[in-house]
């Protein structure tokens, strides 16, 4: 059946539980995982007993979210949830349930769950109970509802966004009845959080398919982020590029502004929550590659020395995803090089000027033309050069 085995800190809750007298099982991601023989990166456990029971059993727990019934377990040094079977009441907001009510069956916390493939328990000694089919879907590579569909999106919106990250991170197809729920349901993504919506995308945008993020476009999952799209928009040329955050929304950037889709970068990523890094980094990269795209060398350095690296990087993916290929590896081995392309490169600084004779603005000034020289011509980046250019620069009428 699987490959992977549980680990012990696992195993021991598991065990801890059971010889108390309660029912206890891996649920969720952590199953799904193992069925498809990849590694879970987090471990979930379900059980019977009520969150009170949970931590007079473990020595080291969090109440990380004792409201819905769930307790952080510390074993053997390594955290894991671990959460009483629960129905969920009414979905004010469609998102959190307002209240939920513990339960003593297996199958009633399972059926509260998204997806099919979601909703598979596993005991300690490997026994599946998989009420709704999710392994034979996962053998069928396929997302689908437990249970109605437009019910389990009214309850949270957040699991449209989910069922097409989903898609692409697994490579699996959407059901034909889910995925006409999330187009009668999409208008619902407005009550989401905008961290919430820009978590789902930057996982969709760094998974092998970051095309899939066409169509949640086209199914209006981003609604008040970006433009309706007469026709899905092809976002290919993003599988490509690194799986780096930045350079991921770079090209995407680039592609929704070339299509009309965004006016800018910046006010889409903001309105995102997007970090005050990235923001500046993609938003200039894109801004840059309007400009004209770096071709030579001293292109790049003079990108570099501009934007920093990560703005050149962000200016080359940008490019790249609009077709210009090659443009991240031209700029590799412009930083590769060791080449100087920015002022703390440079053999003189500042200080060195000060001693010459300059002052104020001129300082900056003369650093500026001496980095414009050592970029088209490196090999002359040495102290004693670059001194004797400053000193005939100060002499120079020009510069008087």
């Amino acid at each position: 059946m699987t490959h992977i085995s549980p680990p012990k800190y696992a195993l021991n809750v598991l065990h801890r539980l059971e010889s108390a007298g309660f029912q206890a099982f891996l649920v969720g991601g952590c199953v799904r995982d193992m069925l498809m023989n990849c590694r879970p990166q987090d471990w979930d456990i379900c059980t019977n007993a009520l969150p009170e029971q949970v931590t007079a059993l473990f020595p080291r727990t969090h109440p990380t979210g004792i409201k819905h019934g769930t307790v952080t377990v510390v074993s053997l040094g390594k955290p894991l949830e671990v959460t009483t079977y629960r129905n969920d009441g009414e979905y004010a907001d469609h998102r959190r349930p307002d209240k939920v009510r513990f339960v003593s069956s297996l199958d009633s916390d399972l059926e509260r769950r998204d997806f099919t493939m979601n909703a598979i328990a596993m005991s300690a000694s490997g026994e599946l109970f998989d009420p709704f089919g999710g392994k034979s879907d996962i053998a069928a590579r396929l997302i689908r509802c437990v249970g109605e569909p437009d019910k389990r999106f009214d309850e949270d919106a957040l699991r449209m966004l989910r069922a097409l990250r989903f898609s692409a991170v697994l490579g699996f197809e959407i059901d034909g009845g889910t995925l006409a729920a999330i187009e009668r349901s999409s208008a619902l993504v407005s009550v989401i959080a905008a961290e919430r919506v820009r978590a789902e995308l930057e996982k969709t945008l760094c998974s092998e398919r970051p095309q899939t993020v066409a169509r949640m476009i086209s199914l209006g999952l981003l609604e008040g982020f970006v433009k309706p799209a007469r026709a899905e928009i092809d976002l290919s040329p993003l599988a490509v590029l690194p799986k780096t955050p930045a350079l991921r929304w770079a090209g995407l950037c680039a592609i929704l502004e070339r299509n009309a889709l965004i006016s800018e970068s910046e006010s889409f990523l903001r309105a995102l929550r997007l970090d005050n890094e990235t923001l500046r980094c993609v938003s200039a990269g894109c801004t840059a590659v309007k400009s004209g795209i770096p071709l030579s060398p001293s292109d790049y350095k003079r990108l570099c020395a501009r934007l920093g690296d990560a703005g050149a990087r962000c200016t080359a993916a940008a490019a790249e995803a609009l077709g210009h290929r090659g443009r991240l590896s031209a700029l590799r081995r412009v930083i590769r090089s060791g080449e100087c392309r920015a002022l703390s490169q440079l053999a003189v600084t500042g200080g060195d000027l000060e001693a010459l004779g300059y002052h104020g603005k001129a300082i900056g000034g003369e650093l500026q033309r001496l980095l414009e020289y050592v970029i088209e011509s490196p090999e002359q980046n040495m102290r004693e050069r670059l001194l004797s250019l400053a000193e005939n620069d100060k002499n120079s009428p020009l510069h008087s």
